[in-house]
């Protein structure tokens, strides 16, 4: 059978399986190529996307794993994000990244009002816009959840079982994108919000302990990871 040679304007054909590769070198080129990968993204890269860099019968997860064990000491590590994997700056050095100021911002530009709508969806979500101007003890406006929208905070979940079936709304995949959270079990308690500068330390006590409030455990034992979207 003669093989039909390649044209110059034909892609190569890319070895996944490295078959010819002993094995131990085969791993570690797969580690190398997940890590060019989540390198180069610039959003958290899901499993379906490395998989296509690694052979069919690798498993990225023990990948993942070797990758963060050979980061150890290191100012960054991979991390989960929203069900994909990105590389991080460890928190320790935060200090040193924001003092270079060689790093833009990319953190979403939120109003002390839209950061606590936003925490007030987030902790109990799916809620309606009336919940969450009960639970903020005053009138959120249409802009607000608006604004939220427009920044791909949160979308609109299920309609609400009460009079009038208003929807409610849920975070979005973003948010935990942007927060660096891989599923909203990882919400922070209330003196990490002030630490991520959503709540203000010095804000009145009563919005304080509204937000506090919000992050106790959900009464209704729902499950809040399938919510986030």
């Amino acid at each position: 059978m003669v093989k039909r040679k390649r044209t110059a304007a034909e892609p190569p054909i890319f070895d996944a399986e490295l078959a010819d590769m002993p094995a131990d070198l085969r791993w570690r080129e797969w580690m190398n190529r997940i890590e060019a990968v989540l390198f180069a993204a610039p959003k958290p890269v899901d499993r379906e996307a490395l998989a296509r860099v690694v052979g069919r019968d690798a498993s990225i997860d023990p990948l993942i794993d070797d990758i963060r064990e050979a980061l150890r000491g290191k100012p960054y590590d991979v991390v989960n994000i929203a069900g994909a994997w990105a590389f991080r700056t460890r928190t320790a050095y935060a200090d040193a990244i924001a003092t270079s100021a060689a790093v833009p911002d990319r953190s979403v530009d939120l109003t002390q009002n839209e950061a606590m709508v936003l925490v007030s969806i987030a902790y109990h979500q799916p809620v309606t816009r009336a919940g969450v101007s009960e639970i903020l003890g005053r009138e959120v406006s249409r802009d607000v959840i608006g604004a939220l929208r427009d920044k791909n905070m949160i979308t609109a979940g299920p309609r609400s079982p009460t009079a009038g079936a208003p929807f409610t709304y849920v975070t979005t995949k973003g948010f935990l994108e942007n927060f660096g959270l891989d599923t909203l079990r990882d919400l922070p308690d209330l003196e990490a919000l002030e630490n991520a500068g959503l709540l203000d330390e010095h804000g009145d006590e009563d919005t304080r302990m509204a937000v506090k409030g919000m992050a106790e455990p959900n009464p209704d034992g729902d499950d809040e990871e399938d919510l986030a979207v």
